[in-house]
């Protein structure tokens, strides 16, 4: 394991903020870390980097336990945060050199470092320019490129994303994965669901302190069986077959209106073809057959609430 964590208990003064959290983190997987607004997550990697004391647990990364003076296991480890930190007085090949000399002290292993992350996160036209002329989406990619240039082992990501433009989201989800394909572990914090869907192995869910569910994506969609939804266009339903569809299936919402057939289940598989073969008997002719499966959003939204929380 390479970030390993057994029953963290942390406090401030009477607010519980981590309530005995278990968590373990294989070498080579991305890991994704969710949850809302006060839930705990970044407390609990504050954590993890010594950053923060905490009242009782252990906390392992490489095997080892981590102290605030565990500088050899510092070294391997990545920190990407969600706020911009450069500096602007620097350019961003100088900045890339500040942070990554921070532990790789030889120049010439530098430079060759520096060449390959500007080149990872497609910095190498703008090596000159200063912070202040980039844009947002390449201010996010600079500092990315600062947190990984000395190639750590376990990179932390928080909200890597936020507030970009889509071609530079796109790259910054490149990076990722190349990185993770390199032979990085990476925990990501966010809270764009589809980037947790396409890049992480796993999945763990925080709220009030707690890990309150985890697993792969599609074992938190069999968890809490999420709905998925079924659209079919079908010109003409007669009345006696909408009734036959809906009483020999078992459907949370079937309806139809103008012509489109609507249905939510949670057995949408096994229920297409079903209806399918009820229309067919009818000689009833049907269109554009469209599935919606449930999301992660749907998923995450179902474990924590929906009601908003600050």
């Amino acid at each position: 394991m390479m970030i390993e964590i057994n029953q963290l208990v942390k406090r401030y003064d009477t607010l519980v903020a981590l309530n005995h959290v278990d968590l373990q983190v294989a070498e080579g997987e991305i890991l994704g870390l969710l949850g809302p607004n006060g839930s705990g997550k970044t407390t609990a990697i504050h954590c993890m980097l010594s950053l923060l004391r905490f009242d009782k647990g252990s906390i392992q990364l490489f095997g080892q336990k981590m102290t605030a003076d565990n500088y050899a296991v510092k070294a391997r480890i990545g920190i990407v945060p969600q706020e911009i930190a450069v500096f602007e007085e620097l350019t961003v090949y100088e900045n890339i050199d500040y942070f990554c000399g921070l532990y790789v002290p030889d120049k010439k292993k530098r430079q060759s470092l520096i060449s390959e992350v500007v080149a990872l996160v497609g910095l190498e036209t703008f090596t000159s320019f200063y912070p202040h002329a980039l844009s947002g989406g390449l201010k996010r990619r600079l500092n990315i490129a600062c947190g990984i240039a000395h190639k750590p082992d376990l990179i932390f990501l928080d909200e890597p994303t936020v507030a970009v433009d889509p071609q530079s989201r796109n790259k910054i989800l490149e990076s990722i994965k190349a990185l993770n394909q390199s032979g990085a572990t990476i925990v990501y914090t966010t809270h764009y669901m589809e980037e947790v869907e396409l890049l992480c192995d796993r999945i763990v869910i925080m709220d009030q302190g707690q890990v309150i569910a985890k697993g792969t994506k599609d074992e938190l969609k069999d968890m809490v069986r999420t709905s998925d939804r079924l659209t079919i266009d079908i010109p003409f339903l007669p009345e006696e077959v909408h009734k036959k569809i809906k009483a020999q299936l078992s459907f949370e919402d079937m309806h139809y209106v103008d012509g489109v057939l609507s249905v939510t289940s949670t057995h949408l598989k096994d229920d297409l073809l079903p209806i399918l073969t009820i229309l067919q008997e009818a000689n009833l002719t049907y269109g554009k057959i469209s599935t919606k499966e449930a999301t992660l959003n749907d998923v995450f939204l179902e474990i924590t609430g929906k009601a908003l929380r600050d």
